[in-house]
Parts: C-alpha cells; sequence; structure tokens
C-alpha cells in the first residue's frame, strides 16, 4: 500500500509557527524541489521575504537549497508579495518565492510560490512539490555546476516606477494620505510610491519590525483603531492599511470609518467595468453595480489563485476578494496592495469622497455565524447540505457548488454555506435584501445545519 503524501500547503502556500509546521529542514527541502519542478541547472528563482526575524534564515536557506540544484538565485530582500510577482514576470525568471505568513502573527512564516507570468502556483503545482519533497526526488549538482546569487533589490525602484504609471495617478492633485504599513513587506515601498506620486503622506507602523510592535498585521477592526482616529483628527482625504505582506489593502475614509469591504472592492470594479471576478462570499452589491453599467460577476471558490486563474480562463478586466486582495491584470497576476492603494486614492482623486462613493453603494443586511462542526463530519455534512439543503427554500434562483453551497434567490438574496479551511466549524453566511428575507435564510440554515450535525 502507497503511503499518502503528506499535504503542505494550504489555501495561501505553506504557513505555519516557525520550528513547528514550519522548519528550516523543511524551506530546504521546497527550495530543492522547486528546482527540480523547473528543471534544475541553470534556471532562476526570484526570492523576497517580509520583515519577519525567521525571514532572512530562510531565505538563506533557499537560496543554499536552489544553488545546490543547480540553480541562479535573485535576491530582492525585504519586499511586498506584488513585487516578487513583477520581478518573476520582468526578470525573465522561471519561479519565484515569497517567505511570508500574511496576516498571521510574528511567530508564524511560510512559502509562497509563483509561475514565470507572476501568477501564483496552481493546486496541481503544490502536489507536485508535495510529492517531489515526500520522495526526496531531488537533483542536486557537482561542485562546479553550482548556482550563483545575485541581489537586485535596486529592482524595487522600476517596481515602485511601473505601478505610479499604470495607476494614473494625478500628481497635480496631491491628496492627505495616512498609509498604515503594520511594520511589515509595505513598510518602505508603498509610502515611497505614494510620495513619488506626489501625495502628502503621513505613515504609522512603517518602521519594518517582524515583531510587529504598532498592531497585529491583519488589517481589521480591530487592528487598524489608530489609522481610523488619526485620519479624522489630521483631516486626511483617506487612510490605506495592509497586512503582513502587502499583497492586500484596505482603506478608511475620510470621516475615519473603515471602509465596508465589499463595497471598497465594488468601487474599484465599477471603474474597469466589463468582466470581474470575486469570490463566493462576496456581497450581491457588486453583482448590481456592475449590471447596472452592463457589466458581470463570475465566482470562484475563495482564494486569489482560484480568482488569477478564472481572470486569465475568462478575460477578465480585474477580480478580487473582499479581505482586500486585488487582482490587476493589465500590470501583473499577482496580488498586490501597493497598486490597490494607489487605484483607489485615483478614485478619490476623480470622483470625490470615499465615504460620498460608499453611501452610493446599496447596502443589505449580512450575517456571518459559525456552527461547531468536527473535522471528520464536515464532509458528510457538505454531502448532505449538498444533497437537499436547496428543498429548504422557494424563490430559489441560482445554485453553486464550488466552494460550499451558495443558494441565490429571485430578490437577490443569498446564502452560502462552506467548512472553514482551518477550524472546527461549518460557517453560515448570508446576505438578504430585505432583514425579514434575512432572518428567515438565517433560521432555516442554522436549523437545517444543526439536525445534520
Amino acid at each position: 500500500m502507497t503511503a499518502s503524501i503528506p499535504k503542505l500547503f494550504g489555501t495561501s502556500g505553506i504557513r505555519g509557527e516557525y520550528q513547528k509546521e514550519v522548519t528550516p529542514e523543511l524551506a530546504l527541502d521546497v527550495a530543492r524541489a522547486l528546482a527540480k519542478y523547473i528543471g534544475g541547472k541553470g534556471k532562476k528563482v526570484v526570492i523576497g521575504r517580509d520583515t519577519r526575524t525567521t525571514g532572512k534564515l530562510l531565505e538563506n536557506i533557499m537560496s543554499a537549497g536552489l544553488q545546490e540544484c543547480g540553480c541562479d538565485v535573485l535576491i530582492l530582500g525585504m519586499v511586498p508579495t506584488p513585487t516578487v510577482g513583477y520581478a518573476t514576470l520582468k526578470k525573465g525568471a522561471d519561479a519565484g518565492i515569497m517567505i511570508t505568513a500574511s496576516h498571521n502573527p510574528s511567530k508564524y512564516n511560510g512559502i509562497k510560490l509563483w509561475n514565470a507570468d507572476g501568477l501564483a502556483y496552481k493546486q496541481e503545482q503544490e502536489r507536485e512539490i508535495e510529492k517531489i519533497v515526500h520522495e526526496k526526488a531531488f537533483e542536486k549538482v557537482g561542485w562546479d555546476e553550482i548556482g550563483k546569487e545575485y541581489d537586485i533589490s535596486p529592482f524595487k525602484d522600476e517596481y515602485v516606477d511601473a505601478i505610479i504609471e499604470i495607476s494614473k495617478i494625478d500628481s497635480s492633485k496631491p491628496l492627505k494620505v495616512v498609509v498604515d504599513c503594520a511594520s511589515g513587506a509595505g513598510s518602505e515601498l508603498s509610502p515611497e510610491a505614494l510620495r513619488r506620486a506626489g501625495m502628502d503622506v503621513i505613515t504609522l507602523n512603517a518602521q519594518p519590525d517582524g515583531f510587529f510592535p504598532g498592531r497585529n498585521p491583519e488589517p481589521n477592526s480591530a487592528n487598524l483603531q489608530e489609522l481610523m482616529k488619526t485620519v479624522k483628527v489630521i483631516g486626511a482625504d483617506i487612510g490605506l492599511a495592509h497586512d503582513g505582506d502587502a499583497d492586500r489593502m484596505i482603506a478608511v475614509d475620510e470621516k475615519g470609518n473603515l471602509s465596508d469591504f465589499d463595497k471598497l472592492l465594488t468601487i474599484m470594479a465599477k471603474e474597469f467595468g466589463g468582466t470581474v471576478v470575486t469570490t463566493v462570499d462576496a456581497s450581491a452589491c457588486l453583482d448590481t453595480e456592475m449590471k447596472k453599467m452592463g457589466g458581470n460577476v463570475l465566482r470562484t471558490p475563495v482564494g486569489d489563485v482560484h480568482v488569477a486563474e478564472s481572470i486569465n480562463e475568462n478575460g477578465a478586466t480585474f477580480g478580487g476578494e473582499p479581505s482586500g486582495t486585488w487582482l490587476h491584470p493589465d500590470f501583473c497576476m499577482c496580488p498586490d496592495g501597493l497598486l490597490s492603494g494607489l487605484r483607489i486614492v485615483k478614485c478619490v482623486q476623480d470622483h470625490g469622497k470615499l465615504s460620498e462613493q460608499l453611501g452610493a453603494i446599496e447596502s443589505y443586511p449580512t450575517i456571518r455565524e459559525k456552527v461547531t462542526c468536527p473535522n471528520d463530519k464536515k464532509e458528510s455534512v457538505m454531502e448532505c447540505v449538498e444533497a437537499s439543503f436547496v428543498d429548504e427554500f422557494e424563490d430559489v434562483d441560482e445554485i453553486l457548488t464550488i466552494d460550499g453551497v451558495r443558494i441565490s434567490f429571485t430578490d437577490g438574496s443569498w446564502v452560502l454555506i462552506r467548512p472553514s479551511g482551518t477550524e472546527p466549524y461549518v460557517r453560515i453566511t448570508a446576505e438578504g435584501k430585505t432583514q425579514e428575507h434575512l432572518d428567515k435564510i438565517e433560521n432555516i440554515s442554522k436549523n437545517f445545519l444543526s439536525k445534520l450535525i
């Protein structure tokens, strides 16, 4: 009987606590496996890292593993994740590595892999890497064929110039912008990009520090109180916040209110029009606004890789998740929090106050609940949900089963049941055109799940 291959990759690369799930030994083996996967000798790999205390150590180890297998390594140093994706594309590299645990706390780290076109590794590619690691099927070279390491950190300037140019931000209309970088990978380049674009920039937590002393890197309401107060007190036009690796951007309006994530996504989607891509858990306000302008919305499972694949397959103009992870296919297929920040500032330049733009988008009452469900029961529970959940409702318009079960109703309301990928829960997300309809959906969903579990 063949032993099963251990799963290393989750929804966004490899991630875990340092010296528990993510060890130096694992990093070395993943580097060797990547070298084998892309063809070994003579291939080029870009490496970047965020500010975590373990980042430089893992960078050194992965560089050594690649060189040991004949690959040349292009070192960016401490940079946002999108800089790795863009450098991989522009430098003609065969792969990219970002060493980051994104929004997780300091003791975590991780590894995310990128294709030559700047697109994150797909699930089937990750399975191949896992197989090579499991079998230790590495191909090392002799002393006279080891790869070389090159410092390409000056490429950061080229990246900043490129995102400023494509954002079309107007340097003659300087706005007062507060940017909170969480002491993460965007600490240097995000304020620099905004300043070079002509904005009046005030920074919070912009000193690179892997202990994240100012706030937790997750950009949510609890962690962004200082940003919200600062924007209001100093009369700024907008506030921007990033996560640990700056592939995400969240905005605060001029009144100091945290933007509704779905509405912020909708504002940006309207700038592009046409076909846009989002995930199954995004609000119907996006569909409503895109329909008004003759556009349409495609939905994917949760995860930026799924969004990226759908953009490519359907020739979409833009894509993103409500979390603030946005993809700009006119630039690069790597989620880019810095370009997202520049483009939302451009929206304020062009269309006026962010609070008014957000207020013009229709709001619907929503609920996000979780029901305890042991991990070993999730599969059977979801089979029952897929088989009979729809029978609980009338006026069903559409059923999506690409990631859990999402039922849309004829009035535009919807409900999604999907298992948590990391915790012993099944999640209920629902949005109603009226509070009465939402209450009805919530009661039916909870009763249905409680009987099952």
